[in-house]
């Protein structure tokens, strides 16, 4: 652990964020006919991404693209747009797709007809291959068993189940109360609606954690027994999302960071999982497992995925996709993203190839 910390404080300097290749400073301005020619040149299987960036109240940790509204009624319109964005999209129609993510915000924040609507809009337009991974990002609290039961018997497969941290002290400073009993429940529900995989959510490095809480919510977990786990490192960048100076004077050293992040490491794979890389943990029986294993596990803008050889093709505010060797990002404003999809053009504004 000592040698760990020196070389941390040795390099310790500030760089992009890197969880996927490009890093942000390499993109450059760019405009639809990018994606747009990178789609007629490929015929590779896709994987859709979907944004959904609302949510109805502020996470004070949260560094994702989100809009806050408690007032549902600009879904009905976001729901319209993703549609139109989708249609804009045809260069890509009716090819298959093995893999597809809702993700957010919160994509739960749709009610159950806007979320079968979109789903059918998106299944009228591409092949969805019959055993494909469809997975969809949910915050218990604010999911409902039926829009559970909606999801699976649309052909949802698999679910990210937000969590981040189960103790009392830490949800109140970052605004995020989720009891255990609650998350419990929808676990329990989704096991028996027949959901192939159900991943867990939590940060380390989040303001009043301390070795021994972080290791009570492992503990709380693990009752869960997700299939997947994702322990992801606290981003603090106050300077872009101001919300966060309102803890700062509570968090972790950057050694007792690191420290909460090996417990976990030691915690979970006591406990049975496969560290996978990175932040991702799975079960040994887990396809990410194998894929690890023989050399062909890959890394996107979701994290790691089995299905390296699709495209991925993103719709939404802020969606990244990757075709072929093209990576291309939609508008990161929502008024933005709206005026470009209601002027009939795919909301590309950077890219890099």
């Amino acid at each position: 652990m000592t040698d760990v910390l020196a070389l941390l404080k040795r390099y310790n300097e500030p760089a992009p964020r890197y969880t996927s290749y490009p890093p942000a400073p390499q993109w450059h301005a760019a405009h639809r006919g990018l994606l747009i020619s990178a789609l007629r040149r490929s015929t590779a299987p896709l994987s859709i991404y979907v944004h959904i960036p609302f949510c109805e109240r502020l996470c004070l940790y949260c560094g994702c693209n989100v809009v806050i509204k408690k007032d549902h009624s600009a879904a009905g319109g976001y729901i319209k747009n993703l549609i139109q964005e989708i249609e804009l999209a045809e260069a890509a129609h009716n090819r298959v797709v093995t893999q597809m993510h809702w993700g957010g915000g919160t994509p739960t924040y749709l009610d159950c007809c806007q979320i079968t609507e979109l789903f059918n809009a998106i299944a009228d337009r591409f092949s969805l291959a019959a055993d494909g991974e469809f997975s969809i990002e949910i915050d218990p609290r604010v999911t409902t068993s039926d829009q559970l039961q909606t999801l699976r018997s649309l052909g949802f497969n698999r679910l990210s189940m937000g969590i981040q941290d189960f103790d009392p002290s830490v949800q109140l400073a970052i605004r995020r109360i989720q009891p255990y009993g609650h998350t419990r429940e929808l676990f329990d529900n989704a096991r028996a609606l027949g959901f192939e995989s159900i991943n867990a959510d939590l940060i380390y490095g989040l303001p009043k954690q301390t070795r021994s809480s972080f290791q009570k919510t492992l503990d709380l977990v693990l009752e869960l027994d997700p299939d997947r786990l994702a322990v992801f490192s606290y981003a603090h960048v106050p300077v872009l999302k101001h919300q966060q100076r309102s803890f700062e004077k509570y968090l972790p050293s950057e050694s007792e960071k690191l420290q909460l992040f090996v417990d976990a490491i030691q915690r979970l794979t006591a406990a049975g999982y496969e560290h996978i890389g990175m932040d991702h943990f799975a079960r040994p029986s887990d396809g990410l497992v194998a894929a690890r294993d023989n050399g062909s596990l890959h890394r996107n803008f979701q994290g790691y995925t089995t299905h390296g050889e699709t495209d991925l093709l993103g719709f939404g505010v802020s969606a990244i996709s990757h075709v072929g060797n093209t990576f291309t990002q939609n508008y990161r404003e929502l008024s933005a993203w709206e005026d470009e999809v209601g002027a009939g053009r795919l909301p590309v504004f950077r890219g890099y190839e």
